[in-house]
């Protein structure tokens, strides 16, 4: 047991990090109660309502974040990191059998009045494993085994999340690429998994073979400037692509020389191309010992392979509803009283605020309940009404001022396992809230993510408080050694 008097517990613990967090908490519940209150609560205590289950839930979470950091020997993460891991696993597996189905998603447990969501504490299991793992003397991201290992232990749980129809909760397990490109993954990684994202959506909303070009004129500015022989490659490289795009052209030239009834699909032909100059690359590489060549090779066969898959991916993959949002968001549908409905009224909500807003418990669209789940995952819009630009942006800078906070402490740590679980906690915060405010402006679309600290929800807001105060606790640990 700590005691609180003691000058070391004020000078070692993060107060800063720690207000940020009570001023997230604080805002979210009075913005859980300007939601609701004309739906009739007595008062911002009344437990009948979730303003003041979300009181209970916040009392709860302050005492564990108490007890994490002045009670629990922060040394004990590093090792329940692996059974907690296999636990959490359980868990993830068993609520799609044992679980209620809500909103189409069977990922929670229902105990009486109390539900609870496993993937929301396998953010930290997951990262608390990501770290241990990470940390060991002889890992080295570079070597195949172990970035395979690593991979594994972020996608099994990806995929079983993906398996409740939790794409959202699943979605953020991308965010750990930025903890593994901070610890030496190749940022050629991040820029792959960014074309993929590119060539998915140019596929789905232009062209196939739009996306084939963008994907040949990638690989040769690449090539071009991996060789710095830019007065060699870049002519012959621009030649091939210029070439790449007139074969509609071209083709429909031949057609009319051969007196043929049709053209030849451009797209067949370039695959065509394409699979037959693999080889020759996968030899002139290896022959001057020049790995990019191959590696260029790969990238495009497995960019031709994403765009051909994309229709199946779209269409049998995703479900309904997550292809009509998608459908909206990238302007192929138009449908502002369907899936659009909720991302409409919330942006109507949130402009509507203007720069100062219209007041505490003054918004239109809060008191009239134009915006469903308003208090869980569109908390935002009630934000950016009542508390205009002002308040919106208050909230993004109390969190971007808490995710460099996090950062901060990670680079001054000198253990790898709190640096690396620093670095997790970070990347999870970002991509919560990249995804719920990117979703109440109509940037991405809508997947069901909470608001980290703000959103209504025991499990979400345990989920962070613990995830969050494991790393000021081991923080904290480094820092009575400075």
């Amino acid at each position: 047991m700590v005691n609180l008097s003691d000058r070391g517990v004020k000078k070692s613990v993060d107060w800063k990090l720690v207000g940020a967090y009570l001023l997230l908490v604080l805002i979210g519940w009075v913005n859980i109660y300007a939601s609701i209150h004309s739906g009739g609560p007595a008062s911002i205590f009344d437990f009948n309502f979730n303003c003041g289950r979300q009181f209970i839930w916040i009392l709860s979470s302050i005492a564990l974040a108490a007890i994490i950091l002045f009670v629990i020997n922060p040394r004990i993460w590093e090792s329940i990191a692996v059974p907690a891991y296999l636990f959490v696993l359980i868990l993830l597996v068993a609520v799609i059998f044992l679980g209620i189905e809500v909103k189409g998603s069977r990922s929670w447990f229902e105990f009486g009045p109390v539900r609870f969501q496993p993937a929301e504490i396998s953010k930290i299991s997951t990262s608390l494993l990501l770290a241990t793992l990470m940390s060991q003397a002889n890992y080295k991201i570079s070597r195949a085994k172990d970035l395979f290992l690593t991979l594994l232990v972020i996608g099994i749980p990806m995929v079983i999340i993906l398996a409740e129809s939790e794409a959202g909760s699943a979605l953020v397990y991308i965010s750990f690429i930025f903890v593994l490109y901070r610890e030496g993954l190749s940022g050629w990684w991040l820029f792959c998994i960014g074309m993929a994202i590119l060539l998915f959506v140019l596929t789905l909303t232009v062209s196939p073979l739009v996306s084939a070009i963008v994907l040949a004129g990638t690989v040769a500015v690449s090539h071009v400037f991996h060789s710095r022989r830019i007065d060699k490659w870049f002519p012959i490289n621009l030649s091939v692509v210029v070439v790449f795009s007139l074969l509609p052209w071209i083709l429909r030239q031949l057609s009319k020389i051969w007196d043929a009834a049709g053209t030849v699909d451009p797209l067949y032909v370039f695959a065509g191309i394409v699979l037959c100059a693999v080889p020759y690359f996968i030899f002139k590489g290896y022959k001057n010992r020049n790995s990019f060549l191959p590696l260029s090779a790969v990238a495009i066969v497995a960019g031709l392979a994403l765009i051909f898959s994309t229709d199946f991916l779209f269409d049998n993959v995703l479900q309904e509803h997550q292809r009509k949002r998608i459908e909206v968001l990238l302007g192929m549908k138009d449908d502002p009283t369907g899936v659009g409905y909720n991302v409409n009224q919330s942006m109507i909500a949130i402009g509507s605020g203007g720069f100062t807003g219209k007041g505490f418990l003054n918004g239109t669209q809060t008191t009239f309940g134009f915006v469903p789940e308003q208090s869980t995952d569109f908390i935002f819009c009630t934000v950016g009404e009542e508390w205009g630009f002002l308040g919106s942006a208050l909230v993004i800078f109390l969190y971007v001022f808490m995710i460099w906070r996090i950062i901060h402490n990670a680079e001054r740590s000198r253990e790898a396992f709190t640096r690396i679980y620093g670095y997790c906690v970070a990347s999870c915060i970002f991509m919560h809230l990249f995804i719920n405010i990117g979703m109440t402006i109509g940037l991405v679309p809508v997947i069901g993510i909470p608001l980290p600290f703000l959103s209504y929800g025991g499990s979400s807001l345990w989920a962070f408080t613990i995830l969050l105060f494991i790393s000021i606790a081991l923080f904290r640990q480094e820092k009575k050694y400075y």
